[in-house]
């Protein structure tokens, strides 16, 4: 680990503004990613912010019904409160579904939406990575790639967001509140919040450098029926392979509206309008759900070791929306 300065924050406007005063400073609240990329030199912060003490870890309701989640609280936190449980339970299913206990005991909601990827080649200093080191190449196009990207890659990266939580949140459509530098405030629809890797696959976010995410907003509750699905290699602590989340609405045997995310298929947490597009109106029966699945995958593209990602997302979202209108 190379050598770096350490600094306690006092309030979120200093605490963007020592990381905006020096390009190499970095936020760290639980740690739980990045003290590993430090171990294995793949960030090199010459400077750590502790934004952890922050008065950030509330959950509040806010006057139009929904929720405000602190930047600074913990994901067992945050999956066990009722208000979560009763109006938001497929987020409590994501956040359940994506780590082990110990460590949602120390990853904050902010972390988790900013986590970096696990492509092993990004993790590997000797193997090309645009996303580590800019222009070098994508080893994963020809390499190893049974975890990567089939929706929105690019040529220069076919990485993967790891967030279960991100997910969930998409769907919902949630919104990041953050604090810039100056001390002025914006908010950002949680769908603008991650990049596709186009030709600058390391820009992952809109955030700017000392851009500081303060809380997430969820709007009220969507009607109907809400559901988590995650298909991964064990079923204890691993990433998705594919997972979906819906919510869906039904009015007599025909759906009102439904809502589409996936995970472990984008380098975003990735929203399927074509699918809800097919779905609203739809009779509620197997070959509507099939017909959304072709939809939210028309635009995929396999690279060989995860060709397999496409046919089961495909069975995944089929198999996700008819258990939720079953439970609708």
């Amino acid at each position: 680990m190379q050598p770096f300065t350490y600094e306690r924050a006092n309030n979120v406007k200093a605490a963007a503004a020592a990381v905006a005063t020096r390009p190499d400073a970095k936020f760290i609240s639980g740690g739980t990613n990045l003290l590993d990329l430090m171990k294995l030199e793949i960030e090199r912060p010459t400077h750590l912010v502790d934004i952890s003490r922050l008065p950030l870890d509330r959950i509040e309701e806010t006057p139009e019904g929904g929720l405000r989640i602190g930047a600074q609280v913990r994901n067992s936190d945050l999956s066990a409160d009722p208000r979560l449980l009763s109006g938001y339970p497929m987020l409590s299913q994501a956040l359940l579904a994506g780590a082990s206990g110990q460590i949602r005991n120390k990853a904050s909601t902010a972390g988790n939406l900013l986590q970096r990827t696990r492509c092993p080649y990004f993790y590997n200093r000797h193997m090309p990575c645009n996303k580590r080191e800019p222009g070098s190449g994508c080893a994963a196009l020809q390499g190893f790639n049974r975890m990567n990207a089939v929706l929105g890659a690019s040529e220069a990266c076919i990485a993967v967001h790891p967030s279960d939580m991100a997910v969930a949140m998409a769907v919902l459509d949630a919104e990041v509140e953050t604090t810039l530098p100056d001390g002025t405030t914006r908010t950002i629809p949680i769908g603008d919040l991650h990049r596709l890797p186009a030709s600058t696959p390391h820009v992952e976010t809109a955030l700017g450098h000392g851009e500081m995410i303060t809380a997430v907003t969820l709007p009220p509750p969507p009607p109907g029926r809400q559901l988590y699905r995650k298909v991964r290699d064990r079923a204890s602590y691993a990433f998705a392979l594919v997972s979906v989340a819906v919510v869906v609405e039904k009015s007599g045997d025909r759906i009102r509206n439904a809502r589409i995310a996936m995970g472990g298929v984008a380098p975003k947490p990735w929203r399927s309008m074509e699918a809800e597009y097919v779905l609203a109106g739809a009779a509620a029966a197997d070959s509507a759900f099939s017909e959304a699945a072709e939809s939210a995958l028309a635009g995929a593209v396999g690279h060989g070791g995860n060709d397999f990602k496409i046919p089961l997302a495909k069975r995944t979202i089929r198999q996700t929306l008819a258990a939720a209108v079953e439970g609708a």
